[in-house]
């Protein structure tokens, strides 16, 4: 009797821990069959995932097929855009194809006659230079690239502070390039193109680039005589460049106040033209390159300005009067209407350009 109370004591134990035991394996086992289940974590619908491997963009390099002087230049450029705009997606200017080949603009400022001069080397025909040379490669951006340069682009702007005698251009707020320029004279003049007397001081105002001049004629406006060549600063004739000209409309006026290449730069730094701006012929390609039509502009007429590292500078008030607001009518009675009736604006500028 004891025996079997004995017997089924141990059974009694040894069931409870084979049950204990299997209950821990059946648990570790669901434990173990759950964990990868846990790490599938569904995508919404619709929505799948791009295993290819990303790579950076890639531009179109196009190989110049033969040697193109200034004086076609700007034709092969519209020829290359044209042929690009069949075969694009995406929009696609001189500007920017320029801009993302920065080395042609550098080819382009060192045809300047002054810069060739230093090296030793004197040109008679400017436009006869190379832009491009065979062989030489352009980068044409893709799409993504070209939107990069777009913006960048938007937020560049001209400044001239007119009695500083500078032009800056501006990305942001951030100067990047600061150019000598000459401004009007301050006085009032006979001008045979107008047929009046006019305002030969540089206007002030706020607008943007409304034209830009690729192939100007230069006129006297003294006689209306146009000419074909000029006297360098060295005494020495050559004929003109072909660099393009800036028009800015300002606060809905257009002056005819130009920016524009000087091929005598000893006149910078003064009060010399007609109401125009004038800067050297390297330091115009740099502007034409960063002020599409569009671009925004301000003249202004600051005496005073803060330096990068804190000091204020004073420049001399070359327009006596010029900065007080009150004039700001009489100022602009004076210099609206620069071109007579029936003028070819395109064609003619009231600035002497020299």
């Amino acid at each position: 009797m004891q025996y079997h109370s004995l017997t089924r004591l141990l059974f009694s134990r040894m069931s409870q821990g084979v049950i204990g035991i299997l209950f821990i394996l059946v648990f570790a086992g669901s434990c173990r069959h759950s964990t990868p289940a846990s790490k599938e974590v569904p995508l919404p619908k619709g929505l799948s995932v791009n295993t290819e491997k990303v790579t950076a963009p890639v531009p179109i390099p196009y190989p110049v097929t033969h040697d193109v002087p200034i004086r076609t230049y700007f034709e092969f450029m519209d020829s290359l855009l044209a042929h690009f705009d069949s075969v694009l997606n995406y929009p696609l200017n001189e500007h920017l194809l320029v801009r993302y080949n920065p080395w042609l603009i550098d080819t382009l400022a060192h045809t300047d006659y002054y810069y060739l001069m230093e090296q030793g080397i004197f040109n008679e025909d400017p436009q006869g230079l190379l832009a491009l040379r065979q062989g030489e490669i352009l980068l044409i951006p893709d799409s993504l690239q070209s939107d990069s340069l777009w913006r960048l682009m938007d937020q560049t702007s001209l400044d001239i502070n007119i009695p500083a005698f500078q032009l800056r251009i501006l990305e942001g707020e951030k100067v990047r390039y600061t150019f000598p320029i000459r401004v009007g004279q301050n006085k009032k003049k006979y001008l045979a193109m107008a047929g009046r007397v006019v305002d030969l001081r540089t206007q002030t105002g706020v607008g943007y680039i409304w034209r830009i001049n690729k192939n100007p004629v230069f006129i006297n406006p003294k006689n209306n005589h146009r000419y074909e060549v000029t006297r360098r600063d060295d005494g020495k004739v050559t004929k003109l460049p072909r660099i393009p000209w800036l028009d800015p409309e300002l606060d809905g006026h257009r002056f005819g106040q130009l920016i524009h290449p000087t091929t005598n730069p000893e006149t910078l730094g003064k009060a010399y033209s007609n109401g125009c701006i004038g800067m050297r012929e390297g330091d115009m390609w740099r502007v034409y390159y960063h002020a599409p039509i569009g671009t925004r502009i301000v003249f202004r007429y600051d005496l005073e300005e803060i330096n990068a590292q804190g000091d204020t500078i004073r420049y001399k008030n070359i327009y006596p009067g010029y900065e007080h607001p009150r004039n700001r009518a009489a100022i602009l009675a004076a210099a609206a209407g620069v071109l007579p009736a029936g003028q070819d604006p395109t064609m003619a500028t009231l600035c002497d350009c020299r």
